[in-house]
């Protein structure tokens, strides 16, 4: 798949978070790249729909937007 890319950089991010003793980011973008990767194996092509990332199925509540809408 060619986004796979992204969970390169997530990982990457993670390793730093981990190394620079911010459990909780690392522990964010660990949660962000099971997302990630569920997301790639659920498309059936390699271009993710345009609504990924939006805010339907509460994905940008995950990501940190606001509770509240």
């Amino acid at each position: 798949m060619r986004n796979d890319w992204i969970l390169d950089v997530l990982e990457d991010l993670r390793s730093f978070a981990d190394q620079s003793g911010m459990k909780a980011s690392a522990e964010q973008l660990a949660d962000t790249c099971l997302v990630v990767a569920a997301e790639l194996s659920s498309t059936s092509s390699d271009v993710l729909p345009e609504r990924a990332g939006g805010h339907e199925d509460g994905i940008a509540r995950l990501s940190g937007g606001s509770p509240g809408g």
